[in-house]
């Protein structure tokens, strides 16, 4: 008979052989999606259609999911792994899912309903969770059955649930403890999500504190009489604050759901001393009850006329051109590196700007200290909800801290005296208290500040942290570094307590410059003395943009062809060096591995993949093919297809051959890094991790157990078959059909040509057999060649220039 309760032996491990989402709405269909990224099987289920398949509702979100932009599954062909059902035929199969997320709209009365449908067919063993985004825990759980109390929590993704980083968990009155805590390490490093506890109250942290900052911004932004384009052009990257900024970001979300959020806080916060705000803004009402719902619907305070981008003028009741701009004045006071000066600059400018600024900064830190102790632990966890959950550089605790917390406060209270700020509640004591003053703010080295316990407490010390060697750090934080082998400018070898050897670029958005290349052949030659194998990993995103252009433009401007060939040819020693080590190589990537970054993990003898790495070889965009054994790499990986039968039970490389073309000449990246081993840039053997911060850990353990087998590198390859000049032929055919049809350039053609030259080994016969050094060579008179053309020089000028490709 199945327990009841989870054990304290299991207070770490939550079994899920299959999961139930119930709603296939945008977040149902999107959370359902993200189980079946993770492996975890998903039955969908929603309401019986009126017409036709009773599944039909469930259908139609399944076939939506690929149409989604940014995408929700890691690959279309997942979505076949969704099982469909409906309420009325299918809900006895319940009692086969461990997990059950509810997920339909946010209203009481309707999640209610659907509780008395499920609760007999829910497994005894079974979690049962609902995705609210503000609803009362306690006022849900008193509509189920007492024996699922226990088993009953909140589980809050946000939209959209794979890209969104955060997930709030809630516990209800009776949750189990233990079972908060498992569910924790599953959505930690099953499905990849940055978890913060939070208390049930209204709206939680992220929405609570966000929202309103949010509420804030509309309402100094009338204040102060700023259009909306000025004010997301004030409050998106000029203050560490995503691109979408504020009204962009509210027509991301959608009109309609920020009026439900900020409905909530109205309906569920009257004693709020903010209370009086808690309206949703006349204009943004007034574009929702006309269907202006942002985004989805085409307009919101922006839409979009062709490629146009127009903003809402509220005064003349239409649309016009963007332009907004931040202040010059206000602009070098943005520049100012230090916060504290920063922030006195705002608070002395009498420029509208900076007035806003300082007003929107100074009520959200009012705001979030007033509450802190009512909606989270510690200070920690609202920084970090706001971070992953708003996408801010820093938190609203970070920011004060930095700005000088005390110099900050007395200017809060000032203007609360006033009467400048929105609500004339009194900072809370702990803001001016003992220890937050000995401390200069609410972070220090060994944790965050608790107002409930008036101490600073650490992170979660559940095992699952354990795999995260670098957790995302809030200001004050330091984790060890490692023991250093040896550094250069451009690179750091080191080890974390073992003999495996670490080593990480220090370039710039981690290119590859030919000191990186000198750093890694030490870094090599190290590994084989003193490690038993060696990893590649960096301690910030990206993995590697690839190769450092702008160091080689001084060279290939003045001609020197010499200098710029011994480069590649040390690259491409660098690569094979990797596939040939005595010791194990392991890639451990997260976020973009591009070109040369790409060539890297086609060497190493593993690859270990967060699912968010976007993995490609892109030469071909900037006029060139992949120079650093990448190309090379497709004719030897397409030889082995053949060999181990992956091509249909053809003798012949070809097919093989086309898709990797296909993708290297139109320079395709991998959207998820189980979309990059169908590319072929990761093999089937290398693993997917879900976590970003797991990584590494998962890495140094492939690491050490291929060197535990008794690792010894393969043996060099001296005969590989070649599709030859029939190859090249029928590539080259397939251009000419592109570039006829005109949705290739006359330059786009010859690239092409030079990269399908190489990967079919030259002009030598098909069936031809060839070593690497053969495949080496040819590759790098062909980059050369290509790296001659004024129209490639053209397009590495503009991408340098712009960040953006030229199609010549």
């Amino acid at each position: 008979m199945a327990s009841t309760s989870l054990s304290t032996d299991a207070a770490t491990r939550l079994v899920v052989r299959k999961a139930a989402v119930l709603g296939a709405g945008v977040m149902g269909a999107q959370i359902a999606a993200h189980l079946v990224n993770a492996g975890v099987p998903v039955v969908l289920f929603d309401l019986a259609a009126r017409e036709g398949d009773p599944n039909g509702i469930v259908q139609k979100a399944v076939a939506g999911l690929g149409k989604l932009e940014p995408a929700p599954l890691g690959v279309r062909e997942l979505a076949a792994a969704i099982e469909m059902a409906n309420y009325d035929r299918d809900l006895a199969q319940l009692a086969e899912c461990d997990l059950v997320i509810e997920a339909i709209a946010e209203r009481l009365d309707w999640k209610r309903d659907l509780y008395a449908k499920i609760a007999p067919h829910v497994a005894p063993h079974a979690t049962l969770a609902t995705n609210t985004s503000g609803l009362s825990l306690a006022a849900l759980a008193d509509h189920l059955p007492r024996a699922l109390h226990p088993r009953f929590c909140g589980i809050h993704f946000f939209n959209p649930p794979r890209y969104m980083h955060l997930v709030e968990l809630i516990a209800g009155a009776d949750t189990e403890p233990a079972r908060l805590d498992a569910l924790e390490t599953f959505l930690t490093t099953t499905l990849g999500k940055g978890v913060i506890r939070a208390k049930d109250t209204p709206n939680f942290i992220a929405n609570r504190i966000g929202v309103f900052s949010i509420l804030a911004t509309m309402l100094h932004a009338d204040a102060f009489k700023l259009p909306y384009d000025v004010v997301d052009a004030l409050t998106g990257p000029a203050i560490g604050r995503p691109k979408s900024a504020s009204y962009r970001t509210v027509d991301v979300v959608g009109l309609d759901t920020t009026a439900h959020v900020i409905g909530t806080m109205r309906d569920t916060l009257p004693d709020d001393p903010w209370h009086a705000h808690f309206d949703v803004p006349p204009v943004m009402k007034a574009l929702v009850d006309k269907g202006a719902l942002g985004q989805k619907a085409g307009a919101g305070f922006y839409r979009k006329v062709g490629k146009e981008i127009q903003v809402l003028d509220p005064a003349a009741g239409d649309y016009r051109a963007t332009g907004g701009a931040v202040a010059p004045a206000v602009a070098a006071i943005l520049a100012e590196p230090d916060m504290a000066t920063k922030f006195a600059a705002l608070r002395a400018s009498a420029e509208p700007q900076a007035q806003f600024l300082w007003a929107i900064f100074r009520d959200t830190f009012h705001y979030a200290a007033y509450h802190l102790a009512d909606i989270a632990d510690n200070a920690r966890d609202v920084d970090l909800a706001i971070r992953w959950g708003f996408g801010w550089q820093l938190g609203p605790f970070e920011t004060w801290q930095l700005a000088g917390f005390a110099d900050v406060a007395a200017a809060i209270a000032a203007d609360v005296a006033a009467g400048k700020a929105l609500a004339n509640a009194p900072l809370p004591a702990w803001v001016t208290g003992p220890a937050v003053t000995a401390a200069h703010g609410v972070h220090r080295a060994d944790g965050s500040y608790s107002p409930q316990r008036d101490t600073f407490v650490g992170r979660s010390t559940l095992p699952v942290y354990a795999r995260q060697r670098f957790p995302d750090p809030v200001i004050g934080e330091r984790f060890d570094r490692g023991t250093t082998l040896f550094e250069t400018p451009d690179v750091r070898m080191w080890t974390l307590g073992d003999d495996v050897g670490i080593v990480s670029f220090r370039s710039k958005q981690n290119t590859v410059s030919e000191g990186v290349l000198d750093g890694l052949m030490q870094a090599l030659d190290t590994a084989e003395k003193q490690c038993s194998a060696l990893v590649l990993w960096q301690t910030s995103e990206p993995f590697s943009l690839g190769a450092n252009l702008a160091a080689l433009a001084p060279a290939v401007q003045a001609g020197q062809w010499d200098v710029v060939e011994k480069v590649v040819a040390k690259f491409q020693q660098v690569s094979q060096r990797l596939r040939y080590s005595l010791v194990p190589t392991v890639a451990a990537v997260r976020g973009m591995a591009l070109g040369g970054g790409c060539e890297f993990i086609l060497h190493c003898d593993r690859a270990v993949a967060a699912f968010e790495s976007y993995i490609g070889l892109v030469e071909a965009g900037v006029g060139l093919l992949p120079g650093g054994g990448g190309s090379k790499e497709i004719a030897l990986r397409s030889a082995d297809a053949v060999r181990m039968g992956q091509s249909g039970g053809q003798q012949d490389a070809f097919p093989f051959l086309r898709t990797y073309f296909q993708t290297v000449a139109m320079a395709k990246v991998a959207k998820s890094a189980l979309e990059a081993k169908e590319f072929g840039f990761l093999q089937p053997s290398d693993v997917v991790v879900m976590h970003a911060g797991e990584v590494l850990h998962v890495a140094l353990a492939q690491a050490k157990a291929l060197a535990e087998a008794g690792y010894r590198p393969p043996l060099a390859r001296t005969a590989i078959p070649v599709t030859g000049q029939t190859g090249r032929a029928t590539l080259e055919m397939m251009l000419v059909n592109l570039r006829d049809g005109g949705f290739i350039s006359s330059h786009d053609f010859a690239i092409g040509v030079a990269i399908a030259r190489v990967i079919c080994g030259g002009e030598i016969d098909a069936g031809d057999e060839v070593d690497e050094r053969w495949l080496l060579d040819l590759e790098r008179r062909e980059f050369m060649a290509l790296l001659r053309n004024p129209k490639t020089q053209a397009r590495i000028a503009h991408t340098l220039a712009t960040g953006k490709p030229l199609r010549n």
